[in-house]
């Protein structure tokens, strides 16, 4: 549920913060801003075009209960992603979807999805060409905001994938594109995101929130130390999961756990600040492949953090449009190179509907920020083939293309189930 954002504070240490993190953005005075408020009725957007092709085809055919299954899903609150285009075009755009919500008494959730080397050029690649070009494109998705009460998730995986990013542990990450100037490629990230998030928290109604990975990524201190970095004491919180399948359960473990790091790196004991590297996480003392070894690290926070209101603490929301199954586990015996297992696994399900009723204090929503139905990618585990093993070797569609055979085993396998 939600309570009085995380931005709306004045986070003490700031300076002490911003002189010992490397490539750290200086973060600025709070603005006002508007929290994602508890009951909000979410807004079901205009179905993709395959999921109403296929369920005119799955009618035509006689098979009528997953034509209606279909139906459910698709009639179910999620988010609108906005992936590029002109200034011009994304205010339009960007304000058509606000108004029709707003004409419904919904409140829209919209994915800004735009930066440059989006995703490292892997299957969603894309994004603006410039810093310039992506303030100009972030201040034109403000103005077809406007005053209309919006929730924004600003750029998944913008702080999981950062080009030319040397992470807090001193190594240096996978994602480095020929195209991006390595000395200034991970400051120019961060300088874009507080930009952003400076733009959308100053609107009146628009709760906007960073990208915090899932709790089978980052560990929490990278995650914290980045969310730190891209302005998350002015944002009001986090994402997690999106277009992934990790268990709501470890989510919300990973999402409080993530808040208090942040909060012990920044307005902790003198000594703690800026070091997020110490914090405990998924991965110690916690095991990430036994969970009945999590409360090792809850015990580390109840003892280093302790009992913080939650009003003091960043907030986070959770995309359960496909975590109804948890995540998948290749068949024993498998040797594709890389399994990719985010990558259109099969036989996943829907999640938790879209709420703010979600029984933690630090849990504003969970929502379907990733469109259920739509590919991943062109997912060949590894293999060059361009054909999916996992699947019986078929051509999986394009990421963000409609995928019937996903969608149906989303419908098939929802936990819980649809009514």
């Amino acid at each position: 549920m939600a309570l009085t954002p995380f931005r709306r504070r004045a986070l003490t240490g700031v300076a002490a913060v911003a002189a010992t993190l490397a490539a750290a953005v200086p973060l600025a005075p709070a603005p006002a801003g508007a929290e994602l408020r508890d009951g909000v009725r979410f807004y079901t957007p205009r179905p993709d075009h395959g999921a109403v092709a296929q369920i005119a085809e799955l009618t035509a055919a006689g098979q009528h209960r997953q034509a209606a299954g279909l139906r459910t899903m698709i009639r179910t609150p999620q988010a609108v992603w906005v992936t590029g285009g002109s200034a011009a075009a994304v205010t339009r755009t960007v304000n058509a979807e606000v108004r029709r919500a707003a004409g419904k008494k919904t409140v829209p959730v919209l994915v800004a999805y735009n930066i440059p080397f989006r995703d490292c050029a892997q299957y969603s690649a894309g994004g603006a060409t410039s810093v310039a070009e992506y303030e100009q494109w972030i201040d034109a998705f403000a103005r077809g905001i406007g005053g209309h009460e919006v929730a924004v998730m600003l750029e998944p995986d913008g702080l999981g994938i950062i080009p030319w990013y040397t992470t807090i542990n001193g190594t240096q990450d996978w994602c480095r594109p020929a195209e991006a100037d390595p000395a200034t490629a991970a400051a120019d990230r961060f300088a874009m995101l507080t930009y952003a998030v400076d733009k959308l928290a100053a609107l009146p109604r628009t709760s906007v929130y960073l990208d915090g990975t899932h709790s089978a990524w980052l560990g929490v201190g990278d995650a914290a130390d980045r969310l730190v970095k891209a302005g998350v004491g002015r944002a009001d919180g986090f994402f997690l999961n999106v277009s992934n399948y990790e268990t709501t359960e470890r989510q919300l473990k990973y999402g409080n756990w993530i808040a208090k790091c942040v909060h012990y790196g920044t307005e902790g004991p003198e000594w703690a600040r800026g070091h997020f590297e110490w914090c405990a996480s998924q991965y110690y003392p916690a095991d990430p492949a036994d969970f009945s070894t999590w409360g090792r690290t809850d015990a580390w926070y109840a003892e280093n953090v302790g009992d913080v209101p939650a009003d003091r603490l960043a907030h986070f929301v959770v995309d359960t449009s496909r975590n109804g199954q948890g995540p998948w586990t290749p068949p024993a015996g498998t040797t594709w190179p890389d399994p990719q297992t985010w990558c259109n696994p099969p036989d996943r399900g829907l999640g938790l509907r879209p709420t703010t009723a979600t029984g933690d204090p630090l849990a504003d929503a969970f929502l379907w920020v990733k469109t259920p139905g739509q590919s991943d990618g062109q997912c060949d585990r590894g293999t060059g083939t361009g054909r999916d093993p996992a699947r019986g070797g078929i051509a999986d569609p394009a990421a963000g293309a409609w995928f019937d055979e996903q969608a149906l085993e989303l419908v098939r396998y929802a936990n819980p189930p649809l009514r």
